[in-house]
């Protein structure tokens, strides 16, 4: 009886070890799960936040297409003197072809009161007076609006901009109406789903029709379908991302990570829906990897006292698996350091080859100015040689004052052949500081005194009105001046062989800080390829002819948070305009 007790007992107690131990696991798992799921949303929140910048960019970037349209147009000379019937004609027909351009739903011009003088196919009625974007327009700035457009019942984005009288009074304003629906039309059905809502909540632009025109209720997470009615919808915090768990279609995930981007440009919000089941579906396996491991190593110890012979032939099954699922973990650790390795690589190539870029164009620039620029030294350098020989037989004769005033003007032409090598020196060398405050006037001289010796070479009459007072911008003094010395560059290439050059030079602090260059050249084709890589109008194989110049002022420009432009001016020639951001103290902070 005593033997049969103590049995009792030893397997009761073996039972509480087993159940303890199964209990410890469980929580093991449940730990290692909760921590697995976090990471791996950690991971998916990081690509779902690439995936909604991408797909935000991509629609601020389509619709930044149609109010690029409005600005420009909004001034263009056919859009003048309404009042005629013949020119509201021509005017329906100009905006007709605008219109068609960029399959906008319609383009009209309309005046103070709200009129419509004319359109492109008559889609908005005759009177925009009540609408929101009309009257932004009309206190000078661009107006925006979006909404569903009547009788077509398509979702549209509204762009006003005002057209200035030459008083500087608004006179009317040039509408353009962009169609949603082909601008979200190449991207719908794509992964994962994305919705834009509006300051009322309600999604207005999706990859996923279903969502459309499903609105947020108030503060609370979720949408609601159209109609009013709710479906399915919950939703928790995991750590720090908020996970949605619904039943809103088969093209929709069960359960989704939402991250959510605010985007002022256009006024709306961006959102993302991201499956989490793929990283359930990992911290599931690290689990259930840890818990057949535990399991594994306690069914070993528990049949060690009685199984000892086949301790051996299980730990060597148990260090096989494990060997492998460590090679298996080292082989994927190994392609992913080398994935790493080789993204860092080629990011680094990127930025050194656009590094080199920038230097290849500025050492293009200062070939094709080496030979003014060599005639600028030589000259003093002869004049010095002169004054110093003729010094020397002053000073035999004892005209001391005659010597010492050669000797003066040798210095002078010292000093002047220190400023040229200087401003040779600041622009070749290669600037590596982040953008910060410039003075513009400065820059200009540099520029200036850089290609003097070839507007001389070439008699190009400079029209420049310099400013008295320094002028502050954000950027960079090196990248700066190669950008306004290739545009003067290419300016005097375009007036070769004709007989008015005459290179203009303006600063125009009004609205926005804009320089212009001006040529009298022939003009430009086709305005909209001039900043396009490899693109150039000079003769194939020229060795000045590669066309990288404007492209890579255009990034430089760029990367100063600036624009440039190229038009043909209306009495003839080229134009250019950069725009840059003027310097403010709050930069510096």
């Amino acid at each position: 009886m005593t033997g049969t007790a103590g049995i009792t007992g030893n397997r009761l107690h073996r039972r509480w070890i087993v159940l303890a131990f199964l209990l410890a696991v469980a929580a093991l798992a449940g730990t290692i799960w909760h921590y697995g799921v976090r990471q791996a949303l950690d991971q998916l929140s990081r690509r779902a936040e690439a995936d909604l910048e991408l797909a935000s960019d991509r629609l601020t970037t389509q619709l930044q297409v149609y109010q690029e349209l409005a600005v420009l147009m909004a001034g263009h000379p056919g859009l003048d003197g309404l009042d005629d019937p013949g020119a509201r004609i021509m005017a329906k027909g100009l905006l007709l072809g605008v219109a068609d351009t960029p399959a906008a739903l319609d383009v009209m011009y309309v005046d103070r009161t709200g009129a419509v003088l004319v359109s492109a196919r008559g889609l908005l009625g005759n009177d925009l007076g009540a609408t929101s974007y009309f009257r932004r327009a009309m206190q000078g700035a661009l107006g925006r609006d979006h909404g569903v457009m009547q009788p077509l019942n398509r979702r549209a984005y509204y762009y006003a901009a005002p057209a200035f009288a030459e008083d500087g009074h608004v006179r009317g304003a040039l509408v353009v109406v962009a169609d949603v629906e082909d601008v979200e039309w190449d991207w719908r059905g794509s992964t994962p789903a994305v919705f834009f809502t509006d300051q009322l909540g309600q999604v207005f632009v999706s990859n996923r029709s279903e969502l459309l025109f499903w609105t947020r209720a108030g503060d609370d997470a979720g949408l609601v379908f159209k109609d009013g009615s709710r479906r399915q919808f919950s939703a928790t915090q995991v750590g720090v991302h908020e996970v949605w768990t619904i039943d809103w279609g088969p093209y929709l995930p069960r359960r989704a990570l939402h991250i959510v981007q605010d985007l002022a440009v256009i006024g709306l919000v961006g959102e993302v829906l991201v499956d989490v089941a793929p990283a359930r579906r990992l911290a599931g396996l690290q689990a259930a990897t840890v818990v057949a491991l535990c399991l594994a190593f306690g069914a070993l110890l528990f049949l060690a006292t009685e199984r000892r012979r086949a301790l051996a032939q299980a730990n060597a099954v148990l260090e096989t698996r494990v060997a492998a699922r460590t090679a298996d973990l080292s082989d994927t650790n190994a392609r992913l350091r080398r994935e790493v390795t080789e993204r860092q690589e080629a990011e680094a190539a990127l930025k050194q080859a656009q590094a080199d870029l920038v230097q290849a164009g500025k050492l293009s620039a200062l070939g094709q100015m080496s030979a003014g620029i060599s005639h600028e030294l030589n000259q003093p350098l002869m004049a010095i040689r002169s004054f110093a020989e003729n010094g020397a037989k002053y000073l035999e004769r004892g005209q001391v004052d005659v010597a010492g005033d050669n000797l003066t003007r040798i210095s002078e032409l010292a000093r002047r052949m220190g400023r040229i090598i200087t401003n040779l020196r600041a622009f070749a060398r290669q600037e590596s500081t982040a953008a910060g405050r410039v003075e513009l006037v400065g820059v200009l001289d540099q520029v200036i005194e850089l290609t003097g010796a070839r507007l001389r070479q070439e008699a190009v009459t400079l029209v420049y009105e310099r400013p008295a007072h320094p002028v502050w911008v954000r950027g960079g003094e090196v990248r700066l001046g190669q950008v306004f010395v290739n545009l003067v560059s290419n300016a005097v290439d375009a007036m070769a062989g004709r007989d008015d050059k005459t290179l203009t030079l303006d600063i125009s602090d009004a609205q926005a800080l804009t320089v212009t260059v001006r040529d009298t050249g022939p003009g430009i084709d086709v305005p909209d390829k001039v900043f396009e890589p490899f693109y150039t109008t000079k003769v194939v194989g020229d060795s000045e002819g590669m066309g990288l110049g404007l492209s890579i002022s255009y990034g430089i420009v760029q990367s100063f948070g600036g624009d440039i432009r190229g038009d043909n001016a209306p009495q003839g020639g080229a134009v250019f305009s950069v725009t840059l951001e003027r310097w403010r103290q709050e930069m510096a902070a």
